[in-house]
């Protein structure tokens, strides 16, 4: 661009203006990114949720089991695929801080619903042949040091085994990863057979089933089917696809996607304030310099373009910077140490940050630019 060099000397001009304006948008952007990933845990794999999947839970509360004999009644509804079904165990690992889900699964078609857990063949054999195996997602075993072999104690309030002891033993036969950036692999699973077998109480129930519809259309067919066939029984039931439960978990702490747009649009919004002033000024303090440029052959158009320019190269160098920064930020984890289950700045949001710093520059230098176009050469020379 022929003029580059007429911008970036009218942006060096104020060189401690200009540095504390782009500071100040670099670090708009950085919170951008970290409350895109904050949104991204808080959905808890939304976006990833299979399309054909969805979960069968008492209708009365989650934490009401229900029997497993469920299971083949589900499997012979028509439309179904697959069924499988999980619990809650509510264990800790040597301190109540440490908190990570670990769910009792019958591995074989577990592994068959979730395609996303990528587990080696040979340590998906090892949980097969081991009853007191388990298998842990990357983002736990890397948390805490694990590595396959190591025996791994959960101390549990709520599953009291035979000999009364409250402390479950298991064998860490594998590690899984994510087919897909948004995968939840922070979980740790082991077999149902010997927690059932093991456990005092509440032998034969379950938390809740998962369940594979052969085509994703057919979902709310057979989520009606579902509920009709477990109505007026002692354990009701409710059907719904995996999306519509996570987007229901995900809002018991509120509308996640209204607060940070809340959030956002303040800082935005004053982030658009100073950038607005700080080329107000700029275009204040060359008023004799316009006025110069435009009787030498300037046209209104060119002047608008020059301000304009000159307002989206500061706020696209800050976005830039902010968005890079935030992306290697968020890159390194969780911040509160894990109690987001999936953190990271999704491409989707960086684009659109992108965006957001046009439309920045676009916005902070609309009415200085204006005032520029329609300065008149004697008045312009005149204030000088």
């Amino acid at each position: 661009m022929k003029f580059a060099s007429l911008i970036v000397a009218n942006l060096l001009r104020r060189k401690l203006r200009t540095g504390l304006t782009l500071v100040s948008v670099t670090v708009a952007f950085i919170l951008y990114a970290y409350l895109s990933a904050i949104r991204v845990g808080l959905s808890q794999g939304v976006d990833v949720a299979g399309a054909d999947r969805m979960l069968v839970w008492h209708a009365v509360s989650l934490a009401q089991p229900l029997p497993l004999s469920y299971l083949d009644r589900i499997k012979r509804i028509p439309g179904v695929d697959l069924v499988v079904h999980q619990s809650w165990f509510g264990g800790i690992y040597q301190n109540p801080r440490n908190f990570f889900a670990q769910m009792p699964v019958d591995p074989e078609p577990f592994l068959r619903m979730y395609p996303e857990f990528l587990l080696p063949e040979a340590q998906k054999q090892a949980w097969l042949r081991t009853r007191t195996g388990a298998i842990a997602g990357r983002a736990t075993a890397e948390r805490f040091g694990w590595k396959v072999g190591d025996r791994i104690p959960l101390q549990t309030g709520i599953w009291t085994k035979q000999d009364g002891s409250m402390t479950w033993e298991f064998d860490l036969v594998g590690i899984f990863d994510g087919a897909k950036q948004g995968t939840d692999t922070t979980p740790f699973y082991f077999r149902y057979d010997y927690f059932d077998e093991t456990r005092r109480i509440g032998k034969g129930l379950v938390g809740w089933y998962v369940v594979r519809v052969t085509d994703p259309d057919l979902a709310p067919q057979v989520a009606r089917a579902i509920n009709e066939e477990f109505a007026n029984s002692s354990a009701e039931v409710k059907a719904e696809s995996e999306k519509a439960f996570l987007q229901g978990w995900a809002k018991q702490v509120g509308d996640i996607g209204t607060i940070l747009t809340a959030i956002l649009t303040a800082v935005f919004f004053t982030i658009l304030l100073v950038a607005g002033n700080t080329m107000a000024q700029s275009v204040r303090e060359r008023t004799e310099e316009l006025g110069v440029l435009k009787a030498v052959g300037f046209t209104h158009e060119q002047v608008l373009g020059l301000v304009l320019v000159e307002s989206c190269l500061l706020s696209g160098l800050g976005a830039a910077v902010g968005l890079g920064i935030g992306r290697v930020l968020t890159a390194a984890g969780d911040p509160t140490g894990g109690a987001l289950p999936v953190f990271f700045f999704p491409p989707r949001d960086m684009v659109l940050g992108a965006g957001l710093g046009v439309l920045l520059g676009l916005a902070s230098g609309a009415l200085p630019a204006w005032q520029a176009m329609r300065l008149r050469v004697a008045d312009a020379l005149r204030r000088g």
